[in-house]
């Protein structure tokens, strides 16, 4: 049985989507809700094939590094710090896509609030830095 969502997160799905920007969006326990098509170039897997995914799953999914290659805790994570303190959240790290790519990410990570200040999760842009 699937959960009816705030027409908030509805609404900035159907946003996401229609981005050229590479956008993550999460729910206030950060499940993964959706990804759209130019971050599913940068991950190297369609959203269709993950699906909803836990926080603990897409936070260690594609393998976070700093520059030197040392594994970054989850908590460490821009989306997860907006999410933590409700506060926008920036920063950089190294994944391995699910192609195997390795890519130099850069994201900014934004708390999203309803009507009435409900927490509805947040929402991330993320662009491609440069080389490795």
């Amino acid at each position: 049985m699937e959960v009816q969502k705030e027409v908030e997160i509805i609404l900035t799905r159907q946003l996401a989507s229609y981005l050229a920007t590479p956008a993550f969006l999460v729910d206030p326990r950060g499940t993964l809700l959706f990804y759209n098509e130019p971050a599913e170039v940068l991950l190297g897997q369609r959203f269709e094939e993950t699906g909803e995914l836990s926080v603990e799953a897409w936070g260690t999914r594609f393998e976070p590094t700093g520059a030197d290659g040392v594994p970054l805790p989850v908590e460490s994570l821009p989306l997860v710090m907006a999410l933590r303190t409700r506060h926008p959240a920036h920063g950089e790290f190294w994944i391995t896509s699910a192609d195997g790519q390795r890519r130099h990410l850069l994201l900014t990570a934004m708390p999203l609030a309803g009507q009435a200040g409900r927490f509805l999760g947040a929402l991330a842009l993320l662009w491609e830095g440069p080389g490795k």
